[in-house]
């Protein structure tokens, strides 16, 4: 079912949440609502706290079908660091870079109970830190570096996805040896 949004100044995004205690139908629910209403939005992660629900869990889904469901969720470890756009579908039409660790290890427990760790790179890192973030009350504005107009939003993407082809191209000739070099050039 898709449940309606709570948006921003809502004191839901803001309060402590709780503990999940039990795995229960309710639970379930909880999860199949959470994923329908974030595909609903085209969104890549909603937790309960979006849409009412004060309880510690988060669904992400960074690459269609590669659903990823987070009941008590923590980061464990994190490396790295990478400045990025982030927009949230609880506070539309905003948009900015935040900085996150591009590497974290996450313990959780999924829909059966089972605990589980997980270690996230990139984008799949981000996503899941901005829905623990929910978890802790913290919205990505709090950590806002500079913010991107909606109406640069797809430039300032490409940019990104430009700057990063440049940097493999150069992490790729930096790899090839000069005697390979030669060996080319005859």
């Amino acid at each position: 079912m898709i449940l309606p949004l709570v948006l921003n100044p809502d004191e839901h995004l803001r309060r402590e949440n709780a503990e999940v205690t039990a795995i229960t139908d309710e639970l379930w629910d909880l999860l199949d609502d959470l994923h329908d209403t974030m595909i609903a939005h085209d969104g890549v992660g909603l937790a309960a706290p979006q849409v009412g629900r004060n309880v510690r869990v988060a669904v992400v889904e960074a690459e269609e079908g590669d659903l990823i469901e987070l009941i008590n969720p923590e980061v464990i470890e994190s490396h790295g660091s990478d400045i990025d756009v982030e927009g949230c579908l609880s506070i539309p039409h905003i948009y900015g870079t935040v900085a996150r660790p591009d590497e974290i290890t996450v313990r959780y427990y999924d829909r059966e109970g089972d605990e589980l760790e997980m270690t996230c790179f990139d984008f799949l890192a981000r996503a899941v830190q901005h829905e623990i973030d929910h978890l802790n009350g913290i919205l990505f504005i709090d950590k806002l570096i500079d913010k991107v107009p909606e109406a640069q939003l797809e430039h300032y993407m490409q940019e990104r996805l430009t700057e990063e082809i440049v940097n493999e191209l150069g992490e790729a000739d930096k790899v090839t040896k000069p005697e390979d070099q030669q060996k080319e050039e005859q």
